[in-house]
């Protein structure tokens, strides 16, 4: 069985959507995508993201964001009071549905442009809807499925897990062995590492 990394990652976060655009291209083992609640991970361990944390750093942050998102060429769209405004728990639920049916990635993505890319609005069942079709998902597989309790549990222990893991952060690639490595920025420190295990 081929060594595995995972890749955990969040919808409002902009690190976690360039990151979603270059994780499977540069990791040489494959990459299993994990949807988690970044919001009850940073609660679990008391930590603050800069994101909730309003100033001249916080905007510094947001404009480095925007910098990054042209050098890649992906468009970068802040959505409506972001990131508490368009936070989804709906999103994330959506992705673990998707994955059920082999279209995890593809929703990801889709989600991604749709909030992060285009400045819409993840907790509005419609774009999510949106983004599933685009995805080649069938709408009503998606609104049944975010409403299944296994489905919210199974993000819930995803969390947890994570938690319990180590994770501090989204997005973060942690490798067969255990290794974590936080951050857009570290993608290519964890692919060299991950050339142990190709």
């Amino acid at each position: 069985m081929p060594a595995v990394a995972v890749f955990r990652y969040e919808f409002s976060s902009p690190y976690s959507y360039f990151a979603a655009h270059r994780v499977d291209e540069l990791l040489p083992i494959p990459v299993r995508w994990e949807p988690i609640l970044f919001g009850a991970l940073a609660q679990s361990i008391d930590k603050v993201p800069w994101s909730l944390q309003p100033g001249e750093a916080r905007d510094r942050r947001m404009r480095e964001c925007e910098r990054h998102a042209e050098a890649l060429g992906l468009p970068l769209r802040w959505p409506r009071d972001w990131p508490l405004g368009t936070y989804s728990v709906l999103a994330a639920r959506a992705a673990v549905v998707a994955d059920e049916v082999g279209r995890q990635r593809e929703f990801a993505l889709q989600a991604f442009r749709l909030g992060l890319g285009l400045g819409r609005d993840l907790t509005d069942l419609t774009v999510v809807l949106e983004a599933a079709e685009a995805a080649q998902i069938a709408a009503e597989v998606i609104e049944e499925g975010v409403q299944r309790p296994e489905i919210k549990a199974q993000l819930r222990d995803a969390t947890e897990a994570a938690v319990q893991a180590g994770v501090t952060g989204v997005p973060t690639v942690t490798l067969p062995g255990g290794e974590h490595f936080w951050g857009d920025d570290q993608l290519e420190v964890a692919a060299a590492a991950a050339q142990a295990y190709a």
